[in-house]
């Protein structure tokens, strides 16, 4: 049987081009060829092993079995119709032994409604005999091992977050992360003042709540408090309370935040930005163990653990004479301090997994993956936003990408792979053989179903790219409601062709 005879009219659409291997497993693809007809092993087996996988050949289910079992191949071809244990029955074992091996069901052209089913049981694709050429079996098979090692990379990606769930939502184990967490362990229990220290959106009140829930005090309020978000003239009110009175607009006394956190702990984030006067009534705070509300002489006691954040240099701001160097001393009785994302290493992988987990959670739409490329370009990029960065890139990309994988295109920053930039352009005779063919096999009624979901992927993916990700300017171009147009890219589509 020819590889290369020509496919029949009205078959399945073939792949068109390979996907690069996952680059986080460079071991050669493995692969089993089931098939009672022995020119056909003998050629897919040679063509294979030409472009470098590993080959396994079995001429009945029974022997496929036992050779999946014992070398745990990456992708299996099986024949659908075989003597005695036909491609059904091999799919249907390996399901139900759970063996981790993606299969591709090969079929003759009368077959094709029954391999439609078999896909639907598990299998990953199908081949239609006579295959089209050398490429289209390749192709199948490298997508399918990718497919598999992405599925392996989630769950090693899963079981490394389990693991370290002790300190919240913090993630990482890089040797810097590693250092973190032991500070965290070392001072949960202690009664000292932290400064944690390190560039915006590193996560430094991840740091706090961690060390706040690891303490004596994680059943007591944690309070925090952004110093720089709050005007200048209310600081001290907003710290200390005040009293009836105390200032234009005081009509009735109120309790400061240090006060809400009594038997507790307060974070003061961007501590550095507080002015001098709330800084002698902190330092005094941190002293004595109490507070006076604005308008007022009397002190009350508080017991409040103080963590203290910061992204600028303090001593420099000592020496512009900003910052009181006695209150830095009495906060810096422990420091932390927290790596930049770029210097974190295979952290960022795993963060992009935690962030995409909980995008699917909190969207109600299934998780997505990174493709190799995708993760390649999040490794290369410098993260000058750091750990927010990247969080906001992937629920941009979550939202904008209609397919399982992420690819680059799909990210911010990424670059487009020439496939992709083609359809970005628009090329419509292109756009539409992608996009029809694999539909005729499908009812009318659902073929319609997904073109419409295929173009409403397409067209806002689009024009928020065209503006940059502007949710209310995409809207507008699209002559649509905000809130219409937002429902629209949130929408789950259906699984259409690939």
């Amino acid at each position: 049987m020819s590889l290369r005879n020509s496919v029949p009219p009205g078959a399945p659409r073939t792949l068109s081009a390979a996907p690069p291997p996952i680059e986080d497993d460079k071991t050669p693809l493995q692969v089993i060829v089931v098939d009672d007809d022995a020119t056909l092993r003998r050629q897919l087996a040679r063509m294979l092993t030409a472009r470098g996988m590993h080959v396994l050949t079995a001429e009945d289910g029974l022997t496929a079995l036992e050779q999946i079992d014992r070398h745990q191949p990456d992708v299996a071809l099986i024949d659908l119709r075989m003597p005695g244990m036909d491609g059904f029955e091999v799919l249907a074992a390996m399901r139900e032994r759970t063996m981790n091996c993606e299969a591709i069901m090969m079929t003759a052209y009368a077959d094709v409604d029954v391999a439609v089913r078999s896909v639907k049981s598990g299998a990953h694709h199908f081949l239609q005999k006579p295959f089209s050429s050398v490429d289209q079996v390749v192709v199948a098979v490298t997508k399918a091992a990718d497919h598999k090692r992405l599925a392996e990379r989630a769950s090693k990606l899963e079981q490394r977050l389990l693991s370290q769930e002790r300190f919240g939502e913090l993630v990482g184990t890089s040797p810097k992360m590693e250092g973190v967490y032991r500070i965290i362990e070392g001072v949960a229990n202690t009664r000292s003042t932290v400064l944690i220290l390190g560039e915006s959106g590193t996560g430094k009140e991840l740091v706090a709540r961690a060390i706040h829930q690891r303490s004596s005090r994680a059943d007591k309020p944690f309070v925090p408090v952004n110093c720089a978000a709050i005007p200048k003239e209310l600081v001290e009110s907003e710290l200390f309370g005040h009293v009836r009175g105390a200032f234009t607009g005081a009509n009735a006394a109120r309790a400061g935040l240090f006060e809400s956190a009594h038997g507790g702990t307060i974070f003061l984030d961007e501590v550095g930005d507080l002015p001098l006067a709330a800084q002698v009534k902190l330092l005094r705070t941190l002293q004595e163990g109490e507070v006076k509300r604005v308008g007022s002489d009397e002190a009350k006691t508080i017991d409040v653990r103080v963590l203290a954040a910061t992204n600028v240099d303090l001593n420099e701001r000592i020496g512009l004479g900003t910052f009181r160097i006695d209150l830095y001393y009495r906060l810096n009785v422990i420091s932390v301090l927290l790596p930049a994302l770029r210097e974190r290493g295979d952290d960022i992988q795993m963060l992009a997994y935690h962030f995409l987990q909980k995008l699917s959670r909190r969207m109600d739409r299934p998780a997505k993956r990174l493709s190799s490329e995708a993760l390649k370009t999040l490794r290369d990029y410098p993260w000058p936003g750091n750990v927010r960065e990247l969080e906001h890139a992937l629920e941009r990309a979550f939202i904008l990408c209609h397919t399982e994988i992420i690819h680059p295109t799909d990210l911010p920053f990424g670059k487009p792979l020439p496939d992709r930039e083609a359809r970005r352009r628009g090329e419509a005779k292109g756009m539409s053989a992608l996009r029809i063919e694999g539909l005729v096999d499908l009812p009318y009624p659902e073929a319609k179903k997904r073109v419409l979901e295929l173009f409403d992927a397409e067209y806002t993916m689009e024009i928020m790219r065209r503006t940059e990700g502007n949710l209310s300017e995409a809207a507008r171009q699209a002559g649509m409601d905000r809130s219409n147009f937002r429902r629209l890219i949130k929408r789950p589509r259906g699984g259409g062709p690939t």
